[in-house]
């Protein structure tokens, strides 16, 4: 697996490409660029890791039940590689998840499922039920479910939520949503945010005009809340 490591120092930002990105995605966008001044300035550490969608969730030949297993072992990945690699490096107490699309989805769901480990979400145009079917985007499990997707489903898993110690660290998280109006999951973050408020977890969902579901949107995002 391979990543890429922006900046000396600063609060670390843990970002996940798009759907079937790759680890220089987020530089080919032009947003580390327009986070140049933060990352020279010692604000944030940018830490770009690469993504196996074709592996998990777009992988169409393999069951249902063996994509959400792959997924889980990509999580292992970055739980016990890529986090321990930036704190051996930075020391700094503050790791930011952070995502676009299919990558806010992994943002959200680590920081959901692992609350202790982040103090700070931003996830950009993102849909936290990969079974929800809007649009051209399709129910990625075709219909299967089982527990693994239950508690990889954020707006399936927060509803039943009921342990004190995570709930106590995702209400001390700051957390930043960001989806256009006219995005096909403007709905499904509107859920979210309904889950997220009934569980005393306070956040802000900003809504912006048009679908705002491209680079130059999320490079604006990017300066205004990470």
């Amino acid at each position: 697996m391979e990543l890429l490591l922006f900046g000396h120092a600063g609060a670390k930002v843990l970002i996940f490409p798009t759907r079937e990105g790759r680890f220089y995605e987020y530089e080919n966008l032009g947003i580390v660029d327009v986070l140049a001044d933060k990352i020279n300035a010692g604000h944030l550490q940018l830490a770009c890791v690469d993504s196996i969608d074709r592996e998990t969730f777009y992988c169409d030949w393999r069951h249902p039940a063996d994509r959400i297993q792959r997924h889980i072992q990509f999580e292992e990945y970055v739980l016990q590689e890529v986090l321990p690699f930036l704190a051996s490096r930075n020391a700094h107490p503050c790791t930011i998840a952070h995502g676009c699309s299919l990558g806010a989805f992994h943002a959200a769901n680590i920081a959901f499922r692992h609350p202790h480990l982040f103090q700070k979400l931003c996830a950009f145009s993102g849909r936290y039920d990969l079974t929800l079917a809007v649009e051209s985007f399709h129910n990625l499990f075709n219909g299967y479910y089982d527990d693994n997707i239950y508690f990889n489903t954020p707006t399936h898993f927060l509803s039943g939520l009921d342990c004190p110690w995570r709930l106590e660290h995702l209400r001390r998280m700051d957390i930043v949503l960001a989806v256009g109006k006219e995005d096909p999951f403007l709905g499904n973050n509107h859920h979210l945010s309904h889950l997220l408020w009934s569980k005393g977890i306070g956040h802000v969902l900003h809504e912006w005009d048009g679908r705002a579901h491209q680079g130059r949107f999320w490079r604006r995002m990017a300066q205004i809340y990470l």
